[in-house]
């Protein structure tokens, strides 16, 4: 349970860094931040895996670059579901969902090396 709210916090501060460092991203406050990560998850689970298998012929092409778009279309249609959180632009398309990615990926990181108990209850 606190693994997972941990993740939660993780996802909505990562966007505040891709709020900050991508231009076209834009996160009113830390509740919408908060909602959005709900909705990024969501998103990441329902809709992803549909939208992944359709575009296949697409990524076999590009050699996987089409997975960025994937990704991107994503976090767009994250951000429609919720007020105050908002992607405009292919740069924040692209960008925004691999700068995500890596914030995430050192803040997790960070809290597992900081925090080794809150990673045992998950």
């Amino acid at each position: 349970m606190v693994a997972t709210l941990l993740a939660g916090l993780v996802t909505a501060l990562s966007l505040l860094v891709v709020d900050l460092v991508v231009p076209g991203v834009n996160i009113a406050t830390f509740p919408a931040a908060l909602i959005a990560a709900v909705s990024i998850g969501l998103v990441n689970a329902i809709i992803r895996p549909v939208i992944k298998v359709l575009s296949l012929p697409l990524t076999f092409i590009t050699f996987g670059l089409f997975s960025l778009v994937v990704n991107g279309i994503c976090f767009w249609l994250a951000s429609l579901a919720v007020p105050g959180f908002s992607v405009h632009g292919p740069l924040a398309l692209i960008l925004g969902p691999v700068i995500l990615s890596a914030v995430g990926t050192f803040l997790n990181n960070y809290f597992a090396d900081r925090f080794p108990k809150l990673q045992d209850e998950a």
